[in-house]
């Protein structure tokens, strides 16, 4: 092995910070980095899946696991026998952690869609989150430094710039006057006039400030594709897991944002079986797929992790989590089944990836002909919808 291998696991600011580290150790050879997750108790199981599995593909390497499973489960993921190192989470992007030279700040190699981690950690205290542990207070990049990032993206050939953070939307309140998200992404769209293509990863719908509403809802820049940390459909569960909206908050914004912006597609996360939660409760899971017209969605049964309140609660059984999460999985796939067939018959600007298929502004993936090289955003007409990809 020649170069560096980096295995990303679990949320986008893990895999942005993956490209940042690959580049940073684009010279180290023989060396395998576990960028870890630990917000779940499956998480950490696939997290420790992946190191064995990485040491039987690289017996020889040097593996190294950073990570927020190296932070908060450094005690037993120290102890793995294929595991030779650990590098603290808020180390993973300092070269003086690796031993490797600091000759310029980190920027991934040219990609159709450049990540720019512009927030880290979190200052919430959700009952079934561990993430606090592991990433530390929320923490906001300056503008100038982001502005800097994206300019470097864009010399490489990116052609959409993704913002992505661990609480995305709490971006600028530990910085001097507290400026809010919609002021950091007017001043990337007003300094980068070449810039066609800005998305956001998940947000927490009642942070979203004036100017970013307005910008979500008027720019076109700005893709109509909004994906909300969401997490239940009822409000006693939302109360439990100590979110800061309700039902009502998500169906309000959502309505406010497709008045203004039809087109606009909404993903969401939501937990499949949380403690104490009942058939109702799951009934309004379920609702408020079709209520919200959720067509991303992303579905997560629910297990316990250590330290947390939510472990503590009365559990919902094994079985019948798996079964409420095949249940919220199955309706969302019947909406998204819909929406992609509405598609059909549309033209819509495809921005080219180098697996033969590439994403629409709403980020519908499309499969694309093979004479279309990465990079390209073209013009496709949408004929058919088929197993998830529009034809």
């Amino acid at each position: 092995m020649t170069a560096p291998q980096i295995i990303s696991l679990g949320c986008r600011m893990n895999f942005a910070e993956s490209e940042r580290m690959r580049t940073m150790l684009a010279n180290e050879g023989n060396l395998v980095v576990v960028n870890s997750c630990a917000v779940t108790g499956e998480a950490l199981r696939q997290t420790r899946q992946a190191i064995r599995r990485a040491r039987r593909d690289h017996p020889d390497a040097r593996l190294v696991v950073t990570g927020c499973a190296a932070e908060i489960d450094r005690e037993q993921i120290g102890m793995m026998d294929e595991v030779d190192g650990l590098v603290a989470n808020a180390a993973k992007l300092d070269p003086r952690a690796w031993n490797v030279a600091a000759d310029a700040a980190p920027i991934a190699p040219s990609r159709t869609r450049a990540f720019v981690a512009v927030q880290n950690g979190c200052d919430h205290a959700c009952t079934f989150c561990v993430i606090p542990q592991g990433r530390g207070v929320s923490r906001s990049v300056p503008v100038a430094q982001v502005l800097r990032e994206v300019e470097s993206h864009l010399a490489t050939g990116a052609k959409e710039i993704v913002l992505t953070g661990v609480d995305l939307t709490s971006w600028g309140q530990d910085i001097s006057n507290n400026p809010r998200l919609g002021t950091l992404v007017q001043a990337i769209l007003h300094g980068f006039h070449q810039l066609d293509r800005l998305r956001l990863s998940s947000v927490d719908g009642v942070e979203i400030d004036p100017l970013l509403f307005d910008l979500l809802a008027h720019d076109p820049r700005v893709m109509p594709h909004l994906h909300l940390s969401l997490q239940h459909g009822a409000d006693l569960i939302l109360k439990r897991m100590k979110r800061r909206h309700l039902r009502h908050d998500a169906v309000d914004l959502v309505a406010r944002l497709k008045a203004e912006r039809p087109d606009i597609a909404v993903g969401a996360d939501l937990i499949a079986g949380f403690p104490t939660e009942t058939e109702a409760h799951h009934a309004a899971n379920l609702a408020i797929i079709d209520e919200l017209d959720i067509v991303h969605a992303h579905i997560f049964p629910y297990s316990p992790r250590p330290g947390t309140p939510a472990a503590r609660m009365p559990q919902v059984p094994r079985d019948v989590v798996k079964a409420r999460a095949a249940a919220l999985r199955a309706r969302a796939g019947v909406r998204r089944t819909a929406w992609l067939a509405s598609l059909v018959g549309e033209t819509l600007p495809v921005l080219a990836e180098r697996d033969g298929t590439g994403y629409a502004p709403n980020y519908a993936r499309v499969a694309l002909p093979p004479q279309v090289a990465a990079g390209q955003v073209i013009d496709v007409t949408v004929r058919e919808a088929r197993e998830g990809l529009l034809l």
